[in-house]
């Protein structure tokens, strides 16, 4: 019996969650769903409830219990049939009966909240004696403690449906031929359930050691890493199952577990490799590390590094390409491309090279304006503001004028056709230094090359591998400022010979 109070908060709860009958059900624990849609009808007649509704339940008689229990033992001991064939009562009210009327006919099986469960051997048991019996399914059923149906079912989901399951009681045993053709089945299916396991415990396990996702192919991982996981799931399976998985021979196991047992050698070459890699914005690739390594007198080939690198997961960004022009159109006469793509200088300050670039960051955008020497690659000078305007490079152009005011040094300057190379201020500088301009074709970034491979790189090495996401402004200029700087007096170039720009000026006895 629910009170006034009950049902009316049930009705309200029920509009308020959108007429969602399970969601009010789960919330309050009561009443059923056919219950609540019933007072929710009785609800919309007069948007009140009557207060002296009682849910009540159907009254059985003595006569009617024993009926439903004498047909439930009669008739196969199946409740479902019971109930459908009389049309009374539920398969829970039944059962209750027969618990009270007749407790020695009910069995039950102690299993697992929610339900009965029962283990795979006993399913397995339950349907091999099903298809050998000598005696009626039912009875099988009864000794195990289910329905019939349920036998049934056991024996299609490990069977299948086409292998048939005879009524008839046979007075001899079964023949051998047919019993062995079952058990044959039952331990291929054993055999499929073990190997999906092995499988998925493979793939679990490469996923903890290995760091690979669940989705690789187990066959192309290095027999070392074969061995790595053999050891770790030889408690579980025996090596012959785990080397017919893996593809791996029993002698290359071997060797390698072997070979993990000793010291590694290079421990100490590991620790370094890791050190100059994280100390240089992770930008060095295996060429470079290894130019570093011989500065501190350590000598391994190029094999080696790229083998040690990969092995401690050291990998260099890969390289974004995102497009932006500053061309604003053509707003005075353009001097000819007097560098023509020969990127190559004989001596310092012949060729110079500028441009701008943009970095897009949470806090907001920033710029970036410097002039590089084609000699060396050297950031002559730069300047790093909010604005791509005339201050930005006009300020960059009065500090590379600087580098070479008291100097006989006159290069060419080369830009594309942005509009901030053609404003007065830049023009005027120009002309007082003695300076020589010289352009790109409209819209060829290929003309500028050499400049936009260093805006590549530094993009590469410091803009795209980081997470700008807490970075201000100010720190992000300090940031670039500061790449810069290791560029020009510590960042290796092959080209170079192994040198930074300003120590191969330094080997060459030239001033910066």
């Amino acid at each position: 019996m629910y009170s006034y109070e009950d049902r009316i908060r049930a009705v309200k709860l029920y509009i308020r969650l959108g007429k969602r009958l399970t969601a009010t059900v789960r919330q309050l624990g009561y009443p059923t769903t056919k219950a609540l849609e019933r007072w929710y009808r009785a609800y919309e007649l007069s948007q009140d409830l009557p207060a002296g509704y009682i849910c009540s339940k159907p009254k059985y008689s003595a006569e009617q219990k024993k009926a439903a229990t004498d047909h439930y033992l009669s008739h196969g001991q199946c409740l479902a049939a019971t109930v459908k064939a009389l049309g009374y009562p539920g398969r829970g009210t039944l059962a209750a009966w027969l618990d009270e009327l007749r407790p020695e006919t009910r069995k039950r099986i102690v299993g697992k909240a929610g339900g009965v469960s029962q283990s795979p051997e006993l399913k397995q048991a339950a349907v091999i004696e099903l298809c050998t019996r000598e005696e009626s399914a039912q009875v099988i059923a009864r000794k195990i403690g289910v329905s019939r149906p349920t036998l049934y079912n056991w024996k299609n989901k490990l069977l299948g449906r086409e292998v048939p399951a005879s009524m008839k009681r046979h007075n001899d045993s079964p023949q051998a031929p047919e019993r062995a053709e079952l058990e044959r089945q039952v331990e291929s299916l054993r055999r499929d359930i073990r190997q999906l396991q092995l499988e998925h415990d493979i793939l679990k396990k490469a996923n903890e050691l290995l760091k690979e996702g669940l989705g690789l192919d187990p066959q192309l991982l290095t027999n070392r890493e074969k061995t790595l996981l053999v050891d770790a799931l030889r408690q579980t399976y025996a090596l012959s199952e785990l080397f017919a998985r893996l593809a791996l021979a029993r002698s290359s196991y071997f060797y390698h577990r072997a070979r993990l047992r000793v010291s590694d050698k290079f421990a100490d070459v590991r620790r370094a490799i890791t050190s100059i890699f994280e100390l240089n914005h992770r930008c060095y690739g295996y060429r470079r590390i290894r130019a570093a390594l011989g500065r501190q007198q350590v000598f391994i080939s190029e094999k080696v590094v790229r083998r040690l690198m990969k092995q401690e997961r050291l990998a260099v960004a890969m390289t974004r390409r995102r497009r932006y022009g500053s061309y604003l159109g053509e707003i005075s006469p353009a001097p000819e491309n007097l560098i023509n793509r020969d990127f190559q200088a004989a001596a310092p300050n012949e060729k110079w090279l500028t441009d701008i670039t943009e970095f897009q960051i949470p806090a907001g955008k920033v710029y970036l304006s410097p002039v590089i020497d084609c000699f060396d690659g050297l950031v002559i000078s730069w300047s790093i503001g909010t604005r791509p305007d005339a201050e930005l490079v006009n300020t960059m152009l009065d500090a590379a004028i600087e580098k070479v005011a008291n100097r006989n040094d006159r290069p060419v300057v080369h830009s594309d056709r942005g509009a901030h190379y053609r404003w007065p201020g830049w023009l005027s500088r120009i002309r007082d230094a003695k300076l020589i301009r010289s352009m790109s074709r409209k819209g060829c970034s290929p003309d500028n090359a050499a400049c936009e491979g260093f805006f590549g790189r530094l993009k590469t090495e410091l803009f795209y591998p980081r997470d700008w996401q807490a970075t201000t402004i100010d720190q992000f200029i300090e940031v670039v400022d500061s790449y810069i700087r290791w560029y020009n007096e510590k960042r290796i170039k092959i080209s170079l010979g192994s040198l930074s720009p300003l120590e191969y000026r330094e080997s060459l006895g030239l001033a910066a």
